[in-house]
Formats: C-alpha cells, sequence, structure tokens
C-alpha cells in the first residue's frame, strides 16, 4: 500500500470518528482503522466526500499492518480507544509494526501515570509517545476541541500543526499548544475534569436551592440561567443548564429533570484528580466534595434508609427568602465558588509541574480553555491575563479582578450557605469553598491545636510561632519542653 496519509488514526467510536473526520475535512490525508472494520468502511463510505471538500481523504485499511503501511514517516499515530488496558493492547500491536521516530499518541482519558509509563517504555525502543488530551465531546472533537498535548519537542513539531488546524479558535489563537513533556497534556486534562466536576456540582446545588428554597419551576430557572449567561457568568456549561431545563419530557409531560434519575455517574477522572491533590498536598476542596457528591448520589440503599429514619415534613425546614433577593445572591456565590475551583485547580497543575518537572504555562492553559472545552467561559481571559501580569502568581484569588468578585459576593455567599443549612438542603461544593476561602484569609487556624495533638500522642514534634526549630513537650514525664 502506497503511504498517501501524514496522520492516522485507530479507534472509531463517536470521538475517534469525529475527530477524523475533523482532521480530514481541514485538509489534511488520514489513514483510518478500527478493529472491526465495518466502523471503518461505514465511515468512509459516508464522509470520503465531506474530505474532499475540505481539500482531506479518509484512506481506510482493514487490517493494522496495510494502516501503519500508508502512513508516510515518521508516523504519528492516534490511539482513541477506552483507556486501561484497551489502549495498551493497541500500542502492543502497533510497536511491533513501527520504525524508528515514529510517534504514537494516546488521545483518550488516560491515567497521567499510565502515560509517563508508556513514554518511558516506547523511548527506549527509539518511539515518540503523546499523552494527548482531548476535550470538547462529541461535538468539540468534530468542530474544534481544546487540546492539551504532552511529549516531546519533537513530537509536538509534526502533532501540533494538524492539531491546531482542528483544534477551536479564540481571537485568531488556536486552542491547542504543547502542554510539556511526557504525562503534562493528560495531567492538565484531568484537572480540566475535576474543575468540571465542580463547575458542575455548583451549577446543580445553584438549581437545587433555586428551586427548593426560591420556589421556583425549572423552566422559570432556565430563565435566570439565560440571563446569568449574559454576564460574568457566561459560559458553555451555564448556557446547556438552561437548555436542559427548559426541556420536557415527551412521554409525561414533566420537565426533563424530573424523570432523570438522580444517580451521577463517573468515568474516573475527578477520582484520578482527588486523589493526586493528596499526593501534592494540594487543597482542591470544592473538587473533591463534588466528586464526593456524585458519589453519594450512587448509594440508593443507604439514601433509602436515611429518608426512613430521618424524614421530615417540608414545614420544618421552610425558610422565607425574597425570591428576586435570593436569585442574585446564589448567583453571586456561584460565581465566588467558581472562581475557588478554579483557583485549586490552577494550584494543582502548579503543584505538578513543580512535582515532575514540568514547565507549564498557567496562562497558555487559560488561553486554549477558552474555547472547545467543557469549562470555557468568560472568565478564562480574566485568568489568561492574570498570568500574563504575574506568571509566578501565587493564587487567582488574590489577582485585583477576582478579589474584587470575591469581596463584593462574600456576603452574599455566607447567606446562602446559611440559608441551604437552615433548609436542610445539601450544598458541599458551596460550603466547602467558602470554608477554604476562610481558611485561606483566617490569620490563624486550630493547625496549632492538631499539632500539639500529634506530640502529645506520637511525638511527631511541632514548631513554634516565636523561634526557629522543632520541639517536643515530655507530655508523660514533666512536660519540659525539648528541641528536637
Amino acid at each position: 500500500m502506497d503511504a498517501t496519509a501524514t496522520i492516522g488514526l485507530t479507534g472509531l467510536a463517536v470521538m475517534g470518528r469525529n475527530l477524523a473526520r475533523n482532521i480530514a475535512r481541514n485538509g489534511h490525508t488520514i489513514a483510518v482503522h478500527n478493529r472491526t472494520a465495518a466502523k471503518m468502511t461505514a465511515l468512509v463510505e459516508e464522509f470520503s466526500d465531506e474530505a474532499r471538500e475540505g481539500g482531506g481523504e479518509l484512506v481506510g485499511s482493514e487490517s493494522l499492518e496495510d494502516f501503519v503501511a500508508s502512513i508516510q514517516q515518521p508516523r504519528t499515530i492516534l490511539v482513541m480507544v477506552k483507556a486501561g488496558e484497551p489502549t495498551d493492547a493497541v500500542i502492543d500491536e502497533l510497536v511491533p509494526l513501527l520504525d524508528e521516530g515514529d510517534i504514537v499518541v494516546d488521545a483518550g482519558n488516560a491515567h497521567f501515570t499510565d502515560t509517563l509509563r508508556r513514554q518511558q517504555a516506547l523511548e527506549e525502543k527509539g518511539l515518540h509517545f503523546v499523552g494527548m488530551g482531548v476535550s470538547g465531546g462529541e461535538e468539540g472533537a468534530l468542530n474544534g476541541p481544546s487540546i492539551m498535548v504532552g511529549g516531546s519537542e519533537h513530537a509536538y513539531e509534526n502533532l501540533g500543526p494538524v492539531m491546531e488546524s482542528i483544534a477551536a479558535v479564540v481571537d485568531g489563537t488556536p486552542c491547542s499548544t504543547h502542554v510539556g513533556p511526557d504525562g503534562a497534556g493528560h495531567f492538565v486534562k484531568m484537572v480540566h475534569n475535576g474543575i468540571e466536576y465542580a463547575d458542575m456540582q455548583l451549577i446543580a446545588e445553584s438549581f437545587d436551592l433555586l428551586r427548593t428554597v426560591g420556589g421556583l419551576e425549572p423552566a422559570e430557572i432556565a430563565d435566570v440561567f439565560d440571563e446569568w449567561n449574559r454576564g460574568d457568568l457566561e459560559s458553555f456549561l451555564i448556557e446547556m443548564t438552561a437548555d436542559v431545563l427548559r426541556h420536557t419530557d415527551a412521554e409525561t409531560g414533566k420537565p426533563f429533570v424530573d424523570v432523570v434519575l438522580d444517580q451521577a455517574e463517573q468515568k474516573g477522572t475527578g477520582r484520578w484528580t482527588v486523589q493526586s491533590a493528596l499526593d501534592l498536598g494540594v487543597p482542591i476542596t470544592g473538587i473533591a466534595e463534588a466528586t464526593f457528591a456524585r458519589s453519594l448520589s450512587g448509594h440508593a440503599e443507604q439514601r433509602a434508609a436515611a429518608r426512613e429514619m430521618f424524614s421530615t415534613t417540608s414545614e420544618e425546614h421552610t425558610v422565607e427568602v425574597d425570591r428576586d433577593v435570593f436569585v442574585d445572591q446564589v448567583r453571586a456565590a456561584l460565581y465566588a465558588s467558581k472562581v475557588v475551583a478554579y483557583a485549586q485547580g490552577f494550584d494543582q497543575i502548579a503543584a505538578g509541574a513543580e512535582e515532575h518537572g514540568w514547565d507549564i504555562d498557567l496562562g497558555s492553559i487559560a488561553t486554549i480553555w477558552r474555547g472547545g472545552c467543557i469549562i470555557r467561559a468568560q472568565f478564562l481571559d480574566r485568568i489568561k491575563e492574570a498570568y500574563a501580569e504575574e506568571p509566578d502568581l501565587t493564587t487567582l484569588l488574590t489577582t485585583p479582578y477576582f478579589a474584587d468578585a470575591v469581596k463584593d459576593g462574600v456576603d452574599a455567599w455566607r447567606d446562602v450557605v446559611a440559608t441551604a443549612a437552615q433548609a436542610g438542603v445539601p450544598i458541599p461544593a458551596f460550603a466547602s469553598s467558602l470554608s477554604y476561602f476562610d481558611g485561606l484569609r483566617r490569620g490563624r487556624l486550630p493547625a496549632a491545636l492538631i499539632q500539639g495533638l500529634r506530640d502529645n500522642f506520637g511525638a511527631h514534634t511541632y514548631q513554634r510561632v516565636d523561634r526557629d526549630g522543632s520541639f517536643h513537650t515530655t507530655w508523660a514525664g514533666d512536660r519540659t519542653e525539648q528541641e528536637a
């Protein structure tokens, strides 16, 4: 088979299929392959004309050998299969067919630690391995995603121009960048998904508050979100929320949100984000609570038992609010909590970069998240500007724009959290974000007592406020203090 393709893609489920179409209709000849050949054949037959109209071509192969042979050297091959063992299996099949200098790109939602392992293994064989995060879902893959590329500079020289040509574009800038070496791309994509968890949980809590406390119906709440989407909260998720809340179930005539089971699923990236943050010692409380909230929603038997044991009448927790005032308070609390979630996410990226020796430009991450990805939002422009002005920024919360936003909204934020507690409405993401903010700004935290307790039961030592060094008190003896 003649090597006519400039890039290849194997794995033609929805994301792979749409990404292949995007590449082809942006002027590239792409080789496509799938374990089930029928999917490859269907793609080529259905969309070859679309590819040619864009100046590209879809080149299908039934066998992996023919697929590899159809790609020009040095080959660049995208793998779009399920994360974990399926990805390893495809890579193991590909490697014997490749030549030194070829590039293998995992474009799935892989754990960055798997990417580190794979990169090292392929490097020993003279191959380049790229972990590439792709955000935007099915629509983004087809019409312009946000792309976070890890791996070597050499790999990006070959892969980058293609990815930049298919990515979303904001203000003339493609939403694709070389994040850093080895696992950096998948690490940043993981944190992106963690922020996404927090963002969706905060939106869901806002909906619950507006309905349960404010008394608004889903269609009315859709109007509220539409209004919010015309201001500082403008984002893809806010827009989508209005769309979902306005939808009516055709079968029952009820609001769509009322016929959906209240048990949210997850694919693992939220858990990975929290586990990584724990390893790095970075508090990402909003993301963690959002992840745990999904877990709690799935514990149907425990929830049923608790409802039976602790059931209350609705009157017991009725809280009277001025509806219009409360709507605006929730908006302010949502914005402040959203700032915390993004600040925590960028803190984690910075800590991960330091831990693994990745030189990640945080401003460039904000830049590529402005379009294509799920968490794209107006205020990412503000984050981009903040890191442009101060690359070594300690926390986004102290930048003038975000500091003013939090100061303006903090009273409403506190009122919303207090009202929710009185009404018995769970708001783990709102409340934990407020506690995080208060923890940052507090002059002195009760951690001093924790240090004393640790020294008392385990002789773990403590430090003093008035002199350097570590100390231990002989609690079981004469209680004299010793320098450790």
